[in-house]
């Protein structure tokens, strides 16, 4: 994808499975948005091939908008909207392409109590809090029930409770309703706890795509094991803390006390790109990044 001499995607290229929960990370600037408008169909790409859902989003159909689902960062509606009202409305578009294994809409008053927006579902729009506006942002994303769901930082503004319960909603969507997700965060937690896989991405293009597990064990390399014996504390990386706890409990016994093994996690893998890609060295980032990946 370039903008005017400038390449901002070079190297993007990789699959989503069916019922797959993917989520694109990277730094801000690295190309993020403009791959998923792209997949949404929202920009035209200047070369390259794309395919979601069988067609190219750039000359996709109706039919095929019906099929995807978009949750944005925030939407422009009218402020005297409910959202019974709005979602009934939205819904209705959607009837024309109900499928006997699909049926579409979402009930509405179902995806109310699924969003936990049912008691303020006659509530106007702007009387809404944040949190509870993004709410209703997922529910208009998926009342078409969606095969493909695109999710642009779905949580920002939840509460803890709201955030749990949306996580629970997409491994519904994913394991029930066989919906493939595609989703973009910062929040490396919720990342790690919804994401089947993990792409990140760095100049311009892919640097790293695995299970969030197996890209902290491939980037981070050892696991801590940190213990105490006698009110000292000590701490050791290995690369087999299986194998070196047991032998710690055969050299020591019941002295060991405060036993506790930190793993890398996927924090740790994707900061180690990210701070070689703010310091200005993002090319030598990328290339590290695939190196390890291979």
């Amino acid at each position: 994808m370039r903008y005017g001499d400038n390449d901002v995607l070079t190297g993007v290229d990789f699959d989503v499975r069916t019922d797959e929960v993917v989520c694109l990370l990277g730094p801000n600037g690295a190309g993020k948005t403009t791959t998923i408008e792209i997949l949404e169909g929202f920009r035209i790409r200047s070369g390259g091939q794309v395919s979601v859902l069988g067609q190219d989003p750039a000359q996709a159909d109706e039919d095929w908008r019906a099929r995807t689902g978009v949750v944005l960062q925030s939407w422009r509606d009218h402020p005297r909207w409910t959202p019974r009202r709005l979602l009934t409305l939205l819904g209705g578009y959607y009837k024309p392409y109900s499928m006997p294994g699909r049926p579409r809409p979402y009930d509405v008053e179902e995806l109310l109590d699924t969003v936990g927006l049912a008691e303020l579902a006659d509530r106007k729009l702007t009387a809404l809090s944040g949190g509870q506006r993004r709410r209703l942002d997922v529910a208009i994303g998926i009342v078409g029930r969606p095969e493909l769901l695109f999710l642009d930082e779905p949580t920002a503004g939840f509460d803890p409770q709201a955030r749990r319960d949306f996580h629970q909603l997409v491994h519904r969507l994913a394991s029930l309703e066989h919906t493939t997700v595609l989703l973009t965060t910062h929040d490396l937690d919720e990342a790690e706890k919804l994401a089947d896989r993990v792409l990140i991405l760095a100049g311009g293009r892919i640097v790293a795509d695995d299970t969030p597990d197996g890209l902290a064990r491939r980037v981070a390399g050892a696991a801590e094991v940190r213990w105490s014996i006698d009110g000292e504390r000590l701490a050791r990386q290995t690369d087999d803390p299986t194998g070196f706890v047991r032998d710690l409990f055969a050299h020591s016994g019941d002295a060991v006390r405060d036993l506790d093994i930190r793993r890398a996690s996927l924090e740790d893998a994707y900061l180690s790109l990210v701070q070689q890609h703010e310091a200005g060295h993002a090319e030598a980032a990328a290339r590290s990044f695939t190196e390890v990946t291979r």
